[in-house]
């Protein structure tokens, strides 16, 4: 029974680089340097580089520029009909989209 509920809970890290380890008959080190090594290029591609990384066949990882919102007054409340309100102005910011590949969409 503990098997079954141990099933549906995410891998740790642990289990993964043993996991992984296992499979490819490295060390969990060597894995561990593996997957240090990617995040590693996933900063560079997004934070100095072109913005976008992708593992091919998994995922596609975008960084995208929102620009700045201004303040608005007098906006109707779609809360309360009749009702006017206030919003805030917001600051330009910068948002990571991660998209699934078909690969990754045909595994589920």
């Amino acid at each position: 029974m503990a098997k079954a509920e141990a099933a549906k809970k995410p891998m740790t890290k642990s289990e993964l680089l043993g996991n992984i380890a296992e499979e490819c008959g490295l060390t969990k080190k060597q894995v561990a340097a593996v997957l240090d090594a990617l995040a590693g290029n996933i900063k560079k591609s997004l934070g100095g580089g072109a913005g976008k990384f992708v593992l091919p066949g998994l995922l596609k990882i975008e960084k995208k520029m929102v620009p700045a919102r201004p303040a608005r007054k007098g906006v109707p409340n779609p809360f309360k009909p009749g009702e006017l309100m206030d919003i805030a102005a917001k600051p330009a910011r910068t948002k990571i989209a991660v998209r699934a590949l078909k690969n990754l969409k045909e595994m589920a």
